[in-house]
């Protein structure tokens, strides 16, 4: 799969002014899209993160999720840093899409976690596919990064598809909420996200 930068442009935003960078996937048309902020040397660490899109959580404010509340944090902390990235990658709803995302609400709303609701759906409970970030960050200028996540298995995959080397997990544990506090817990007990989600106030589900 090959990934061709198309153009560049100025991003003001109530973290300050990010440059966005457009990105598509040759193969598929999939638009893609970086965010950054300041400059860096070519062997210096970056702190940035990879977010998967979510529209219910990203523009639609959602609280089933803590996505939007990652998006949020990561950006505000770019810009404390006044250095970084966001590669912000059209995969929704961890690769399955939108309408099933919704599908698996409904399932989700029914008492499925939202492992097992992916799984109800004949999909895997993770498709994204994070390959796509090697040469986005490598017209980046980035090669050594620290990143923003709960996910191990983030920083896994990322180095098994991409090479890049993650030298650092910055935790972005952010947005837990009554909404979303079973998908939280199942984050962190099926799909080993880093996450310290206590027992009580279960009846939230996403």
């Amino acid at each position: 799969m090959s990934i061709e930068f198309v153009a560049s442009s100025s991003l003001p935003t109530r973290w300050g002014d990010f440059t966005m960078h457009g990105f598509v996937v040759s193969e598929t048309g999939k638009e893609h899209v970086a965010l950054t902020m300041g400059h860096w040397q070519e062997d210096q660490p970056v702190l940035g993160r990879i977010h998967s899109e979510c529209l219910t959580g990203d523009a639609l404010f959602s609280q089933r999720c803590d996505c939007g509340y990652q998006l949020e944090s990561a950006m505000h902390r770019i810009s404390e840093v006044g250095q970084g990235f966001i590669l912000y990658l059209r995969q929704e709803g961890r690769g399955i899409g939108l309408i099933n995302k919704i599908r698996a609400y409904d399932l989700q709303d029914q008492g499925y976690d939202t492992v097992a609701a992916n799984l109800k759906l004949g999909f895997a409970a993770d498709l994204r596919d994070f390959s796509i970030c090697q040469p986005m960050l490598a017209h980046l200028g980035i090669h050594k990064v620290r990143l923003m996540t709960n996910n191990p298995q983030k920083i896994k995959a990322m180095q098994e598809a991409s090479g890049i080397e993650i030298v650092e997990r910055v935790p972005l544990a952010v947005g837990d909420n009554p909404h979303n506090h079973f998908y939280l817990q199942t984050k962190a007990k099926r799909m080993g996200h880093l996450l310290h989600i206590d027992n009580d106030n279960d009846n939230g589900q996403s």
